[in-house]
């Protein structure tokens, strides 16, 4: 990588010339523009890092004028909120877009949330879970004439750009991997039915039962909302029958770690006398013991294609271009950690 130049700050050439690309692609990726890969982005941001470049902000908000991005939250999972916020912001500090937060619960205060957005000059909104699955919301948006990018939903709707990850075969993955470890005694903690992730993580986990000939039975299936007081309580019920699953997977994190408390609590050893996998790979998934095996979703990432997407949706809208309404699907990775292993032939002996 280039050393900084000597004297004066660096230049979008000298950026350019330290990643191996042109001044153009550059500007692209420093404008949130679409139409430049990952590999290529990754490239612009290491060399913007390594050259302490510092995009003229205040020029380019004279030339466009400053975005303003609106964030609908009302996730009850503080881990993803924090993930999804970290990206957002890093992106907006690029792309020279200000931030606006709103928060929102049920159907009156997401109306209200988004009339406060709209009213203090959000140019687009990004509608984060669960209210990316939330048709009245993406309805009134599109009826203000208001461009949105949903993020993290398993369904997008025609018409609304997207940015997702594909929540089937991530749970799928997992539930193989499960499988493949011996497990046969696998219970499942399932998500907020509203959600559409949620729905789509359930489907996989029985799918892939079904396809190793496996049943679900009704004792090994109970319902959370991806809080983690609602993993406690479902954690409790798995745990209390008389003969216990050999494994649980929790369709998040949050609910992941609310099962590893409720074992440690029962003198449980994990992984030994029973194994915890969760999904999403948020903050959470390494900071409890032993840390766990889930599906590392790039909530940031998707965060800062999401702010992207919103941004050239609102440059295409201002120059008087059609709407693209793209839907980005980014790449899960299965990550095992120390939460989970083969099934203990002692298991029996020890409970």
């Amino acid at each position: 990588m280039t050393a900084p130049p000597a004297q004066g700050g660096a230049t979008v050439h000298d950026v350019a010339r330290a990643a191996g690309v042109s001044a153009m692609t550059v500007s692209r990726v420093i404008n949130g523009r679409a139409g430049v890969s990952a590999a290529t982005r990754g490239k612009v941001d290491a060399a913007i890092a390594a050259l302490q470049y510092q995009p003229n902000l205040a020029a380019r908000a004279a030339r466009t004028g400053t975005l303003r991005v609106g964030l609908l939250y009302s996730n009850p999972s503080a881990a993803f909120l924090s993930e999804l916020l970290v990206g957002a912001m890093d992106q907006c500090s690029q792309s020279g877009g200000q931030l606006m937060l709103e928060r929102c619960d049920d159907l009156p205060s997401q109306r209200a949330a988004i009339g406060k957005l709209v009213a203090a000059g959000a140019d687009g909104i990004l509608v984060p879970p669960p209210l990316c699955d939330s048709a009245a919301a993406l309805r009134q948006l599109h009826g203000m004439g208001v461009p949105a990018v949903a993020v993290a939903t398993a369904r997008p709707l025609a018409g609304v750009a997207a940015v997702r990850i594909d929540d089937y075969q991530g749970a799928l993955a997992l539930t193989r991997h499960l499988l493949g470890l011996g497990h046969r005694d696998i219970a499942f903690i399932k998500g907020d039915p509203k959600h559409t992730p949620a729905q789509l993580r359930w489907r996989a986990f029985e799918d892939g039962m079904r396809a190793a000939g496996l049943k679900v039975p009704a004792g090994r299936i109970a319902q959370g909302y991806f809080t983690y007081r609602s993993g406690l309580a479902a954690a409790r019920q798995l745990l209390a029958a008389p003969s216990r699953p050999s494994a649980i997977f929790a369709s998040n994190d949050d609910m992941a770690a609310a099962a590893l408390a409720v074992a440690h609590g029962m003198q449980l050893h994990v992984p030994e006398d029973l194994t915890v996998c969760g999904f999403d790979d948020t903050p959470v998934a390494t900071t409890v013991w032993p840390e766990l095996t889930t599906i590392h979703q790039p909530i940031a990432a998707m965060a800062r294609a999401a702010v992207t997407l919103l941004l050239e949706e609102i440059r295409r809208r201002r120059a008087g271009e059609a709407a693209l309404a793209a839907h980005q699907l980014l790449a899960f990775t299965l990550v095992e950690r120390a939460s989970s292993a083969p099934p203990d032939p002692r298991r029996g002996q020890r409970a």
